[in-house]
Parts: C-alpha cells; sequence; structure tokens
C-alpha cells in the first residue's frame, strides 16, 4: 500500500512538474511575441578611419583628408566601420503576468544600406531586456567596404551616402536590419520561427 502511495505521489509530482515548465514555456512564449526592436542611432561612423560624426559635406574634409579618400577610391576600396544601436523593448506590463526579463542569447543579423545587404554579424555577448517596458540599447559593430557595395560611385555621392547615415545630421533611416534573435528559455535557446526586420521609424 505505502509503495502505491509512493508511486501516486510521484505521478502527481510530475504531472506538476509538467504543469509548472509548461506554463512557463507558455510565459515565454507570449513575452517573445511582445518583444520588439527598432533602429536608434548610429554612433562613431569613420571613412577610411577619418570620423564624420561633425561633418555634413565634402567640403568638410581637410585637403589632406580628401587625398588620401581620392586615393582609396582610385585603388578600388573606402572601408567604414560604425556601432549601430538596436533598442530592444519589452513591453511585458505584468498584467496576467508578472514582470518577466528576457535574455536575448543571440542576434544573428544582416544590414542593408538603401537595400542592398553589406555585412552580417552576432551578438558579441548575451542581453537582458528588463520587464514593464523598459528599453536597452544593443551596441553592434559594423565594418565593411561601402566602395564594394555601391560601385561606378563618385567619391562626392559615397561620402554624402556616409554622412547621411553617420554625419552631423545622419539617421539611421537609409538603414534596414534584418535579425533573427535566439532567447534563453526554461527549456533551453529558442530562435525566432522566421526573421524580423528593423528600421528605425518604430518598434516592429
Amino acid at each position: 500500500m505505502r509503495k502505491t502511495n509512493k508511486g501516486k505521489l510521484l505521478i502527481i509530482l510530475g504531472f506538476l512538474l509538467v504543469a509548472l515548465s509548461s506554463c512557463s514555456v507558455y510565459k515565454t512564449f507570449v513575452n517573445m511575441s511582445r518583444l520588439k526592436f527598432k533602429l536608434n542611432s548610429v554612433q562613431n561612423f569613420r571613412v577610411l578611419n577619418y570620423p564624420v560624426n561633425n561633418k555634413t559635406s565634402l567640403k568638410d574634409f581637410s585637403p589632406i583628408d580628401l587625398i588620401n579618400l581620392t586615393a582609396s577610391v582610385a585603388t578600388g576600396k573606402l572601408p567604414v566601420s560604425f556601432t549601430l544601436i538596436v533598442d530592444a523593448k519589452n513591453p511585458n506590463t505584468g498584467n496576467g503576468y508578472s514582470s518577466t526579463d528576457i535574455t536575448i542569447e543571440d542576434f544573428p543579423w544582416k544590414l542593408y544600406v538603401n537595400g542592398k545587404e553589406t555585412v552580417s554579424g552576432r551578438l558579441e555577448k548575451p542581453v537582458t531586456v528588463p520587464g514593464m517596458g523598459e528599453v536597452r540599447e544593443i551596441p553592434l559593430e559594423v565594418k565593411f567596404d561601402l566602395l564594394k557595395i555601391f560601385k561606378n560611385k563618385s567619391l562626392d555621392d559615397i561620402i554624402n551616402l556616409a554622412l547621411t547615415i553617420g554625419g552631423a545630421k545622419g539617421s539611421p533611416s537609409h538603414l534596414k536590419l534584418v535579425a533573427e534573435p535566439v532567447l534563453g528559455t526554461p527549456i533551453g535557446k529558442m530562435k525566432y520561427p522566421e526573421p524580423i526586420t528593423i528600421v528605425s521609424q518604430k518598434f516592429q
């Protein structure tokens, strides 16, 4: 009789664990659907290692800078680098569920400039997005050759494009990020079912 009761107890405990786990997994799925992203800003934009954050046109470069930029274009190369700040928002108000932090374990991404694919990358380290509608910034380090993407463009055109993105009046409106977030869950890492497109206008 004692063995029977013990067996029933183990079965009941097993069902409780499954139920608790299922509830936790369900909450995770709900929170995944609520997590939103948008492009915040472009920081420390450099063309051939020249910072452009304080420039608005080609005239703002020194004569020596222009000589070096022209020489680089003549060789078919014009490397750029910058930090793209992505905002991640966890709009979990706590209504119906307690406030839940979400950990982004990985963030494979592809960057598009004016619709052209440029470079891809991943998250350097996990990022936790707090609950209750808080926003967490995700910095992505970007490096690629602008001239290889936009061939047959003049130096003026290339620099103007760089300035519209990272110059004194620049914005990430010319950029689009396609990412596949990987979130930490009670049953292990879980990848988004399909890639998401992230732009600067609004959270998506």
